[in-house]
C-alpha cells in the first residue's frame, strides 16, 4: 500500500522493511510500511500484539537488536537537510534525535528508567540537558498527572502507571516536534488515560507530531487525525481517522472493530500467522470470510486499503 508523500511532511517514512536473522529463521518483523506524518498530526498505529507496531518505533530511533536488518528509507524533516533515520550514523541519532527531535515513550518504562535516581532527578537532568530550567520539573510533571511527592521516589517505588507517566513527562521535557509513544496509557485508569491523551493531543494542537502506537481503539478514537492498522507486520489500511471509525475498509480492520465491547463483541476466528511464515498473499486470508482465490498473491493497490475486495468495492 502507498500513500503520498506531502511537502510538508515531518516524516516521510517508504518502504520500511525490518527482518531479524536468527539461526533457523528469519522473523519478518515489518514489511513495505510507507507513511507521511505532518506537522500537527497525530497518527495511531493501531493492531494485535506482535504484528510490528513496537518494531516500526525503535526502527526509526535506531533501537534494534544487531540482528536486524533494515531497508528502506524514513526521512525526518527539519531545520537543515532531511536525515534518514534508517541510515544515519549512531552518534547522529544519539547526539541531534532522540530526545530533541524525537521523542520516545517506551512500551516498558519501568526498564528505562535509571534505578539510582529518582524522578524528579532523571526529569531535571533532562530539562537541564535541553536548555529548560530545573525548576520546571513540578509543571512537566503535572501535566502528566504526577505530583511533585511522586517525582520524589525512585522507579522502584512506582507503581505500573506512575513509571508510565513519568517516561511521559521524559520524553516530553525536550519538548521534541516528533513524539513516538507507545503504548502510552499502560496500566493508567480511564481518567489518567484521558489526561494523557489530551497531553498528545495538545501537543499536536500546537504543531508537533505525535505517533501513537496502541491497541486501545478508543483511545484512538479520541485523539487521532488519521489511523494506519498493522496487521502481521504490514499496514493494511490507512485513513483519516473519521472515516475509518465510521467504516473500516480492510476484513481485518472491520473484525477489529467488530471484537470492541460496545459494538458486536465478536471474536476475530483463528489467529495471526508466524512472523517467520507469512503466506505469499493477504496474511489475513485464512480468517478472513472474504477471501477468493486472488488473495493468494499479495494485494492489489488501493488509495488506503491493501485488499483485493475491501468493503464498500462488494456488490
Amino acid at each position: 500500500m502507498t500513500t503520498t508523500v506531502r511537502t510538508s511532511s515531518l516524516l516521510a517514512i517508504s518502504d520500511l522493511t525490518v527482518r531479524f536473522r536468527l539461526p533457523d529463521a528469519t522473523v519478518h518483523a515489518v514489511t513495505g510500511i510507507d507513511v507521511t506524518v505532518a506537522p500537527g498530526e497525530l497518527l495511531a498505529v493501531v493492531g494485535e500484539s506482535g504484528c510490528g507496531k513496537s518494531v516500526l518505533a525503535h526502527a526509526l530511533l535506531g533501537l534494534l537488536p544487531a540482528n536486524a536488518a533494515v531497508t528502506g528509507t524514513a526521512l525526518l524533516h527539519g531545520d537543515g537537510a532531511p536525515i534518514d533515520l534508517l541510515t544515519a550514523d549512531d552518534k547522529i541519532l544519539a547526539r541531534s534525535v532522540r530526545g530533541r527531535r524525537i521523542g520516545l515513550v517506551p512500551q516498558s518504562p519501568a526498564t528505562a528508567l535509571t534505578p539510582v535516581r529518582t524522578g524528579r532527578r532523571l526529569l531535571e537532568e533532562t530539562l537541564r540537558a535541553h536548555g529548560r530550567p530545573r525548576a520546571e520539573a513540578d509543571t512537566v510533571a503535572a501535566g502528566v498527572g504526577l505530583t511533585p511527592a511522586d517525582l520524589d521516589l525512585y522507579p522502584h517505588e512506582l507503581s505500573g502507571g506512575m513509571a508510565q507517566r513519568l517516561a511521559t513527562a521524559l520524553a516530553l521535557a525536550p519538548d521534541p516536534p516528533l513524539l513516538l509513544a507507545d503504548e502510552p496509557t499502560s496500566g493508567l485508569d480511564r481518567p489518567l488515560v484521558d489526561a494523557t491523551l489530551d497531553v498528545l493531543r495538545q501537543r499536536c494542537d500546537n504543531g508537533a507530531a505525535v505517533i501513537l502506537i496502541t491497541h486501545d481503539l478508543a483511545a484512538a478514537q479520541r485523539v487521532a487525525d488519521s489511523v494506519a492498522v498493522m496487521y502481521a507486520s504490514r499496514i493494511v489500511e490507512h485513513r483519516p481517522a473519521a472515516g475509518f471509525f465510521a467504516g473500516p475498509r480492510h476484513p481485518y480492520a472491520h473484525a477489529l472493530l467488530d471484537a470492541l465491547p460496545d459494538r458486536a463483541f465478536a471474536p476475530i476466528p483463528g489467529h495471526p500467522p508466524m512472523l517467520t511464515a507469512l503466506p505469499a498473499g493477504c496474511a489475513f486470508a485464512p480468517r478472513c470470510p472474504h477471501a477468493a482465490d486472488d488473495c493468494g498473491i499479495q494485494p492489489g493497490l488501493h488509495p488506503d486499503v491493501a485488499c483485493h475486495h475491501p468493503i464498500g468495492d462488494r456488490p
